[in-house]
């Protein structure tokens, strides 16, 4: 992880410290264990577990370099061979995760350390959104206030005791200003 990474995972830490966080959930990727292992220095007590639902998704373009992603305008999705990932695949596996998360967890509050593209058409998902490459940029349509994910940015699930499925309210945020916003090659 980058030392701009240490920061934007400093500050994602800094923004939990008063939220009693019971588990953190971590996809088995290095940045993403490092990221949770920055939230749970002060909470030695809270549990980090692993999990396959929250990697990274499994796509063509994995190992190479990110202008040949940048160039197809971060679709990774149009056009490739069926046994990747597709959007409806990696949102069916999220949502196995919050099932088993709101069954064993009710009423606390969970983290979940994943990746961009999950994060998105998962929060895609939750507004009822079409589950498509074209949308995945599409969050600040739909209330939150950036257009994709932000690195260490805070996606937030609430259910009430009845609800079904889906939440019923979605918070966003990134708990850190423009001198940690990362400005390199990403998914716009």
């Amino acid at each position: 992880m980058s030392e701009l990474g240490e920061r934007q995972a400093q500050a994602v830490a800094e923004a939990l410290r008063d939220t009693p966080v019971t588990a953190v959930f971590s996809s088995p990727l290095m940045r993403a264990q490092q990221t949770a292992r920055i939230l749970l220095a002060e909470r030695p007590e809270v549990p980090l577990h692993t999990s396959e639902a929250l990697n990274e998704v499994r796509f063509f373009f994995e190992g190479q370099p990110l202008l040949s992603m940048a160039s197809r305008d971060w679709d990774l999705y149009t056009g490739i061979d069926p046994t990747y990932e597709q959007p409806p695949d990696v949102v069916a596996r999220a949502r196995e995760f919050l099932t088993q998360v709101r069954r064993e967890y009710t009423g606390q509050h969970v983290v979940a350390v994943s990746h961009g593209d999950v994060i998105a058409f998962t929060a895609l998902w939750a507004f009822g959104v079409a589950l498509i490459p074209a949308n995945k940029h599409t969050l600040d349509n739909h209330g939150l206030d950036e257009a994709y994910p932000a690195p260490a940015s805070l996606l937030t699930f609430i259910y009430a005791p009845d609800a079904d499925e889906r939440p019923t309210a979605v918070t966003y945020r990134r708990p850190y200003g423009e001198d940690l916003a990362d400005h390199g090659v990403s998914p716009k």
